[in-house]
């Protein structure tokens, strides 16, 4: 992969290779150092969500941990080594391995599997009652291999994981075993065929497109990409403004938290528009801040505008009095209506984007016949070939693990593709947009059962839907996304890049092992119900009341929903259309696309903020303004999660908890 340097808007600025192999290589000690850094995100991220509860270390595409432990190691050990010990440094590629394994290991250990699958098999035997009869409604049609042995209403394995044991009791990792032993190899598999689709998709996004991919420059800058490997930003001082703005105001409410007498600045509030229709917040958040100033402004202004448009649209249905009936769940956009206009954007995001791929597409599929050139992807972390069919495996794999769970074969390939049209539309969302917090307006289970209604899947295929939800529900982080960003940066590692690859493998097993044996432990130790009550609540109750909704109710599909399906494509293909005719059109289709979701009600006031300055600095400064100013920008989202890390190690020491600094 070669680097070259740029400092064109969008584009990350890197540096030529280094004459040394060993500089550009991923080095035995660069996955070693990656394993224990994807070993201590898996431990402390979900014990700083359930034990202190804390600050959200591995919730979203920002992966505050590893931006935090990637800091301390470049600001700390290393700037040493290179100072004293230059030898000894880690490198540009090494540093960069290192990260993306902790990248993509922040992808498991809270909203992206472990604090998901074992609330999320479990709560329907312990929230089942006499008044909702999930013991009647859902129980019966729950495979036995995808819960504990022994499960049942009120049953010890169950009652112990949310109530805690007894004294002297262990935790019964055999009744466990059976359900991990079917679980885990099916999200090994999912996992590499997202990792798989990435190395297909990295050349058209990085080389021929090359989108933005703003959450790789702060890594990128502190791994000395574009300074010869050293960590140059370290020397700025607009740098450690911004870092020092965002540590200062973190500081001041965990300080509040310990002494009420300490001001803390809220950067919240909320306007009543319409009383009882309409409520406007208005967030300041510093690392959205520093995220959506590295795109364009024709992307952050989109993504703005059109939350706000949503709202507004949203507002004056409210007021009209016209509400749909439809349970679509709760994820995504806050009606369902939006929820299959979204749902449309993102298969026109989809498939406008594989068509835009199509020569490249062809060079994939004739290096996966044994043809074309070698060159084509000499520079990958795995050959075409290898990429292609180990996702057609896997994705044969997952289709027969979904049938076996009770899914219907027939719906197993709609699904399979609405799962992924979310996972790579929403991946492409964040590398061209920097939306670090972005959530897709729907979900597959919600389309799926909406277009399709009960009659195909019937009691044991709605069931199986629902269980979906472990991986494929509030998809606020995952490894596919993780993946895309680790590959652009990848770009430093000329040497044995496929070790890159098995860096991958080693943080998603290392994550997985390790995040699992500290949420059930500490689950059975002091019950899940005093753990993170989202997750031990919330998510469950909302998976199988969704559920037992549609088994009672006995939908029909939804007719409007298609057609407004339909209608939402539809509008995105007129948009991108008018992008590619008119160059000075102003709205980028990925805003429309993201418009309806409720996080983007919090965080649309941030990115009109960065829209509004990065327009003014290029209007009066020029590029070179622009570039001088990223560095503050930069600091604001190290300094924040720096903060989050700092709190949440004083925390520990003080035996304090609900501390929390940082939510988006």
């Amino acid at each position: 992969m070669t680097v070259t340097g740029s400092d064109k808007q969008g584009e990350m600025p890197t540096s030529s290779p280094t004459s040394s192999r060993l500089a550009r290589a991923v080095t035995g000690r660069s996955l070693l150092l990656g394993a224990v850094g994807s070993a201590a995100i898996g431990l402390l991220a979900p014990y700083a969500i359930h034990v202190l509860r804390g600050s959200y270390m591995a919730l979203d595409f920002s992966t505050p941990a590893a931006v935090a432990l990637l800091f301390l190691l470049v600001a700390g050990p290393n700037l040493l080594l290179v100072r004293f010990r230059q030898k000894l440094a880690l490198t540009t590629a090494e540093i960069i391995t290192i990260y993306s394994m902790m990248v993509v290991a922040s992808a498991i250990p809270t909203m992206g599997v472990t604090a998901q699958i074992i609330p999320l098999t479990t709560g329907a035997h312990y929230y089942a009652s006499p008044e909702n009869k999930w013991d009647q409604v859902i129980l019966p049609h729950l495979a036995s291999w995808l819960a504990p042995r022994g499960a049942a209403p009120r049953s010890p394995v169950i009652g112990h994981l949310y109530e805690g044991l007894p004294a002297g009791a262990q935790v019964p990792w055999q009744a466990w075993l059976p359900a991990l032993g079917a679980w885990i190899p099916f999200l090994l598999c999912l996992h590499l065929v997202m990792i798989c689709m990435m190395v297909l998709l990295r050349k058209q996004w990085v080389d021929n497109e090359r989108l933005a991919y703003p959450l790789t420059y702060l890594p990128l800058a502190l791994a000395g990409a574009d300074s010869g490997g050293r960590p140059t930003i370290l020397l700025r001082g607009t740098f450690w403004i911004g870092f020092a703005l965002a540590f200062l105001m973190g500081t001041l409410r965990g300080l509040h938290h310990y002494f009420p007498g300490v001001p803390a600045i809220d950067l919240t509030s909320n306007v009543t528009v319409v009383k009882d229709i309409w409520s406007l917040s208005f967030r300041l958040s510093f690392p959205m801040l520093g995220f959506f100033y590295l795109v364009s402004v024709e992307t952050s202004f989109s993504v703005w505008f059109f939350n706000l448009l949503t709202q507004m649209g949203t507002a004056i249905v409210k007021f009209l009095g016209i509400v749909s009936s439809e349970n679509l769940g709760i994820y995504g956009a806050r009606d369902p209506l939006l929820k299959y206009l979204g749902s449309g954007a993102f298969l026109a995001l989809v498939g406008s984007n594989l068509w835009i791929s199509r020569r490249h597409l062809k060079i994939i599929w004739e290096r996966a016949m044994g043809r074309g050139h070698r060159e084509d992807d000499a520079g990958e972390i795995v050959s075409y070939r290898f990429a292609f069919w180990v996702m057609v495996a896997g994705l044969i794999v997952i289709g027969w693990w979904l049938a076996a769970s009770g899914m219907p074969p027939v719906v197993v390939p709609l699904f399979l593709l609405m799962a992924f049209v979310f996972f790579i539309g929403l991946t492409r969302v964040v590398a061209e947009s920097g939306m670090a917090e972005a959530v897709a307006p729907s979900i597959a289970p919600a389309s799926v059962a909406g277009w399709l209604g009960i009659g195909p899947l019937g009691p044991k295929g709605m069931l199986a839907l629902g269980l979906t939800y472990v991986w494929c529900s509030d998809i606020r982080t995952f490894v596919m996304c993780s993946a895309a960003n680790s590959l652009k940066m990848a770009q430093v590692v000329e040497h044995k890049p496929h070790r890159f690859f098995w860096g991958f493998v080693i943080a998603i097993a290392v994550a997985l092992v390790s995040s699992m044996w500290l949420t059930m432990t500490r689950a059975y130790q002091q019950g899940g119900v005093t753990m993170n009550k989202w997750f031990f609540e919330g998510a469950p109750v909302a998976q199988y009341k969704w559920v037992a909704d549609w088994i009672v109710r006995e939908p029909r599909p939804s007719i409007i929903g298609l057609v407004i399906t339909a209608v939402g494509a539809g509008i995105y293909i007129l948009l991108a259309a008018m992008r590619f005719r008119f160059p000075r059109w102003p709205f980028h289709p990925i805003g429309y696309c993201i418009g309806s979701v409720w996080i983007m009600d919090n965080i649309w006031f941030t990115c009109f903020l960065s829209w509004l300055v990065k327009g003014t600095i290029l209007r009066y400064g020029g590029m070179k303004g622009y570039q001088y100013m990223r560095p503050i920008f930069l600091g604001l989202i190290c300094g924040q999660f720096t903060c989050n890390t700092v709190w949440l190690l004083i925390d520990q020491l003080a035996g304090g908890t609900g501390n929390q600094i940082f939510w988006i």
